[in-house]
């Protein structure tokens, strides 16, 4: 809102990939699961959906990890970028719950998509 547009946050299971495919910006967040991939019940499933449908479009990342360090996130990147996203921001990750510098980087990110 603050950069001059409305933002909706939506879960994953509350939207089909096929809908999402019909925006032309958004972010995905997903914390880190297991050995540092996406959460394999939802979010991976769904990405895998909707990937083929991303090219040319404004999208952004971020997540959190609880041990590891962001390995997860270095590959959802790759795989966006094979994929032909215009990424709008570095993904912003943080270990555990988002301190005020990982805050200030979600607002740098969502603004970065307006």
């Amino acid at each position: 809102k603050a950069a001059g547009k409305d933002a909706k946050a939506v879960s994953v299971s509350d939207i089909s990939a096929k809908e999402l495919s019909g925006e032309e910006v958004f972010a995905l967040g997903c914390p880190a699961m297991g050995d540092e991939v996406l959460d394999e019940g939802e979010m991976e499933p769904f990405v895998e959906e909707l990937i083929p449908s991303v090219s040319g479009k404004k999208i952004a990342l971020f997540g959190s990890w609880g041990w590891g360090g962001g390995a997860w996130m270095n590959d959802w990147e790759a795989r966006c970028n094979d994929a032909g996203v215009l990424m709008q921001h570095a993904p912003v990750m943080c270990q555990e719950a988002p301190d005020d510098a990982a805050l200030a980087e979600c607002k740098e990110l969502g603004e970065s998509l307006v």
